[in-house]
Parts: structure tokens; C-alpha cells; sequence
């Protein structure tokens, strides 16, 4: 899509945010890292300038980022200002905030997919995560940056760069997260709870998802569903579901990782990820989705069977096969 958006640069948004005196922060439904803490970490730096702000989401914020948002009651007021983070296209803001789909007065993301869809786009798709990109839109309008919003910003640089590990971690990145741990955050502490400790519920989740695997093309592509039915059966948390289609890309071998999560009846999201030899966001891409290189996403329709045939027909001429049969 032709983006329509002003293309604005780093001082630009400062001096945007720095103007403004009151602000809705949007962001994806099924908020990750990054999304939770480029959300919070630019509303309490606006709310430490004295500003009202509030941070919107269609979703429930996961209790596993609790830390990101604790001693946050939203405020009462009428918005003047609408504010997206890591928000790539309005199809993503979930049922509870497309009113505000037309609405948005600057986008801050780091998606290369992004659709223009706001009136000013401050966009940088070599950054990790909107969180980097935040970072650099705070230091350079010297708008307030804390323990508690270091913290915010770091969780999502970390969460989107798997813990530094992801092709899209560059020298910038660990420059900026450098500077983000000078400011005293538990980095060490925040890492354990990231990436280390698991709740009894995601254990199980991985448990279903290492019993469930299902591999195709030559044990190249590997593919999770999981239904509606199947979460009701199991008692699988959705909150633990966060973060499960790198599960599959664990398996030696494996060059693209799918997850097919049931959002309602016959209509699935579709999470991938790959190594380094495929672009699943031209994959996506080709099914209405976006994201990046190694990381996308879309939302696929039509019953379970017929959703993996659309996907593998995508997936296998992008892997070199002829036929996803094969």
C-alpha cells in the first residue's frame, strides 16, 4: 500500500510530543514486550512532563508485564492527541480501538509494513523494536527518562531481539540498550523473568506444542495449530501463548516456524518466523500480513485443513518446492 503518511524525523516527533498536552497511546491487540513497553514508557515520560496520557489496547495487558505498568490508573480526559506504537496497519488495533482508526495523528514503528495509515510516521525498520526508536525520540526532545521507563524501554528491545540473539540486534541496538542500562535497571533480574522463569501454564503450552509439531517440505517447515477446542480441552492460558512461534524453530533443521492461533471461528492468526535463507514478511505479505524479515504475521480464514494448504502453497515455492506436498 502507498503510504499517505508525512514522513517525520526523531526531532520531529520530540517536538510533536514535547507540544501536545494530552495524549491516547494505541497499541496491537495481543500486546508483547514491545508493544507494552513502548506504550508505557512513552506515557509515563509524558506523564512526568506534567501531560495526561493514557495507553489503549483491545486486549487485557498480560500480567507477565505488570512490572511495565504498576501504580498506572488511566486518567479522565478527552484526547486531543492520538499516538500509535509498534502498530504497523489499523487491522491490528482490535475491535475496541478502530474508532480511532482514522484518527491517529503520528505513528512511531519499526515495520516495514507499516500502511501510512497515520497523518505524521516516524519509522525505522533497521531498529529492533519501537522501543529503540522511542529511546531516541526521548533523549533527543530531553523529555524525562527514569528507572521505571528505562525498564519499560529495555523489556521491549529485549523481547523483540529474542535477548539480542535475532539477526535484526545491530551495533545500534547495544549502543542504545547501553545506554538504557546506565540508568539502574535490574537488567540481569529482568532477563530471568523474561526468558527464564515459566509459569506451570506455559510449561504446558510448550508441552502441546513439542507433542504437536508437524513438519512438512522435507522437515524444513514446521507448524503448530492451536484451536479454540484445543484451549478449552487442555486449559492452555492465552496469555502463556505469547511468544510460542519460536518454539518450532528450535527444532534442528527447521527454516520457517508457523503458529496458527484460532481467533474465532474459521478465522486463525498466523505467526512465523525463519532463519536466515527466507523472508516471511513477503510470505505474509502475499496474505494480507506484514512484519519483518525473520518475524511476520497475517490472518488467514477458512477451516483448520484448508488454512494450512493456503499457507504451505505460500510457503513452499518461497522455499524453493515446487508442490507443499513434497
Amino acid at each position: 500500500m502507498e503510504r499517505k503518511s508525512q514522513s517525520i524525523t526523531i526531532a520531529d516527533a520530540a517536538g510533536f510530543l514535547k507540544k501536545n498536552d494530552n495524549y491516547y497511546i494505541l497499541t496491537h491487540m495481543n500486546p508483547d514486550g514491545d508493544a507494552m513497553g513502548s506504550g508505557f514508557g512513552l506515557c509515563h515520560s509524558l506523564r512526568a512532563m506534567g501531560k495526561k496520557a493514557n495507553v489503549l489496547c483491545s486486549d487485557p495487558f498480560p500480567k507477565r508485564y505488570g512490572f511495565l505498568y504498576e501504580g498506572y490508573e488511566p486518567m479522565k480526559f478527552t484526547p486531543q492527541t492520538i499516538v500509535t506504537v509498534d502498530l504497523a496497519d489499523t487491522g491490528l488495533f482490535g475491535r475496541e480501538l478502530q474508532v480511532y482508526g482514522e484518527y491517529v495523528d503520528l505513528a512511531i514503528d519499526h515495520h516495514i509494513s507499516n500502511t501510512g495509515y497515520a497523518a505524521k510516521l516516524l519509522l525505522d525498520a533497521n531498529a529492533a523494536a519501537a522501543c529503540e526508536v522511542i529511546y531516541q525520540v526521548l533523549k533527543e526532545g530531553n523529555m524525562p527518562i527514569n528507572k521505571q521507563i528505562a525498564q519499560c524501554l529495555y523489556t521491549g528491545i529485549a523481547t523483540d531481539s529474542g535477548c539480542f540473539r535475532y539477526e535484526n540486534t545491530t551495533p545500534k541496538t547495544h549502543m542504545i540498550t547501553a545506554e538504557i542500562m546506565g540508568y539502574g535497571i535490574p537488567y540481569a533480574r529482568l532477563n530471568r523473568q523474561l526468558f527464564e522463569i515459566k509459569s506451570k501454564a506455559r510449561f504446558m503450552v510448550e508441552q502441546y506444542v513439542i507433542n504437536n509439531v508437524e513438519t512438512y517440505l522435507d522437515n524444513k517447515c514446521a507448524i503448530i495449530a492451536v484451536t479454540a477446542d484445543t484451549v478449552k480441552e487442555t486449559g492452555l492460558a492465552q496469555e502463556e501463548l505469547e511468544g510460542i512461534a519460536s518454539i518450532p524453530m528450535q527444532l534442528e533443521g527447521i527454516e520457517i516456524g508457523v503458529t496458527i492461533k484460532e481467533k474465532e471461528p474459521k478465522k486463525y492468526k498466523v505467526s512465523m518466523r525463519s532463519a536466515e535463507n527466507v523472508n516471511v514478511s513477503d510470505i505474509c505479505g502475499k496474505l494480507g500480513g506484514g512484519g519483518h524479515m525473520r518475524a511476520a504475521g497475517c490472518t488467514v480464514e477458512g477451516d483448520l485443513s484448508q488454512v494450512k494448504l493456503k499457507l504451505l502453497s505460500v510457503i513452499a515455492p518461497a522455499m524453493g518446492f515446487d508442490l507443499w506436498l513434497s
